[in-house]
């Protein structure tokens, strides 16, 4: 019992071992296999990347060499000519340093080429580009055509010798804004040229703080380079205008108005990015009404509630008689006319100069509510007939006018004790 017990045990203990030594001959077969796959894999790897360079190293030996100042090329077939559909296409040559012997071989045979080519040359002249042996560039930009003379550039000065202005609109829809850059003045005339220049930029009829530019030099052609933003729905920008007013300050502080432009925004929004040229329209150049001119200096201050009126000439008037003429000027408020008064009446053949002085008492809060009503008139022979109305001028806030007229107000309000002087244009009793 006791032998059978251990050969019973006997017969396990191999059986164990048996297993064992499978176990691990099965786990070395794997790995085996395993290292030899890998190996296989690098060896395909290191096969197909000495194949892609040994045909990347015969592409390039069989380009040839190219002078080191040539232009960029691309291949032309010499055999025959590429169709549209058929683009040649080479990497770049590499550039190879070649000896005295082989340099002369080349030029000869360059030489030969060149008597080649010279029918080629005539059908490809339209292209504009460089022959290089059997090799085209691909051209050059021509920097005339894009080159931008610079803005301190001397230009010739305008038809006219008129002060120019140069800027640039353009407007945002996404963020509704309007943005103006200011670029240069040209040409300014020579009484200004020892001054400081300023620029006072509004976008009317809304916009009563002006704002303003320093110009970076003195002389005839200052420069700005300035932008601005107006915050300005898409709805009232066709309805506004741009208005430019420029200034001359002398050593004293005194500002004197060299001239302004009024630039309106309908119909020019498409200009963006477009550098804008506009004369400058000065005292002299700015009124042309068919019934006349009138020349008027407004100021205003607060401390006293006093608006100061002076009426200082007429031009231009379609008279009807010798008989003289005068101003009416009435101050309103809303319907309400709350105070008139007349100046003298003056004869004249061309101009005639009033330099009459007027005030009127009027609170600050109705600046925006007032407006001043001025009357050419030119009274009959007899002096019961009415006097004949020669043209009328409406100076106020938006609610009463526009443009020029609602600019001088504006001028008034915002420098205040400051007279803003300003020529008018009649216009027709309504």
């Amino acid at each position: 019992m006791d032998r059978n017990t251990n050969i019973l045990r006997k017969w396990t203990e191999i059986n164990s071992c048996l297993e064992d030594q499978k176990l691990l001959l099965a786990v070395g077969v794997s790995v085996v296999l395993l290292v030899l796959l890998l190996l296989l894999g690098l060896m395909v790897y290191y096969l197909c990347r000495r194949k892609d360079q040994r045909q990347y190293q015969e592409l390039l030996s069989t380009v040839p060499s190219v002078p080191a100042c040539s232009a960029p090329v691309i291949l032309v077939s010499q055999g025959s000519w590429a169709t549209p559909n058929e683009v040649p296409f080479t990497l770049p040559p590499r550039f190879m340093t070649r000896n005295r012997d082989n340099l002369k071989t080349e030029e000869k045979v360059e030489e030969v080429e060149e008597m080649k080519m010279e029918p080629r040359r005539d059908i490809l002249a339209h292209r504009g580009s460089l022959s290089v042996r059997s090799w085209y560039p691909v051209g050059t930009l021509l920097a005339g055509l894009y080159s931008v003379p610079p803005l301190n550039e001397v230009v010739a000065p305008p038809p006219g010798m008129a002060t120019r202005l140069c800027f640039s609109v353009e407007y945002r829809h996404s963020s509704e804004q309007l943005m103006v850059s200011l670029l240069r003045l040209g040409n300014l005339p020579p009484r200004f040229h020892g001054n400081v220049t300023l620029v006072e930029l509004r976008l009317l009829p809304d916009d009563r703080r002006p704002r303003q530019a320093k110009a970076r030099g003195t002389g005839p052609d200052p420069e700005f380079n300035d932008c601005f933003v107006f915050q300005v729905s898409g709805v009232c920008v066709p309805q506004s205008t741009l208005s430019v007013c420029v200034l001359s300050v002398v050593q004293d502080g005194k500002r004197h108005a060299v001239g302004r432009v009024l630039f309106p925004l309908e119909g020019e929004l498409g200009q963006a990015g477009r550098v804008l040229r506009r004369d400058l329209e000065t005292e002299d150049d700015t009124q042309c009404s068919e019934l006349g001119d009138v020349q008027v200096s407004l100021s205003y201050s607060p401390a006293l509630q006093r608006l100061s009126v002076v009426v200082l000439r007429a031009r231009g008037l379609q008279l009807l008689s010798d008989a003289g003429v005068c101003v009416q000027v009435s101050l309103q408020i809303h319907t309400r006319v709350v105070k008139i008064k007349r100046s003298c009446v003056v004869k004249g053949e061309t101009d005639h100069y009033f330099n009459h002085r007027m005030t009127f008492k009027l609170r600050p809060q109705h600046l925006d509510e007032a407006c001043l009503r001025f009357e050419l008139q030119q009274p009959h022979d007899v002096s019961s007939e009415p006097p004949t109305l020669l043209g009328i001028l409406v100076l106020g806030p938006f609610m009463y006018a526009r443009g020029l007229q609602l600019q001088h107000w504006m001028d008034m309000v915002n420098t205040p004790q400051e007279p803003v002087k300003l020529w008018h244009g009649l216009s027709r009793a309504t």
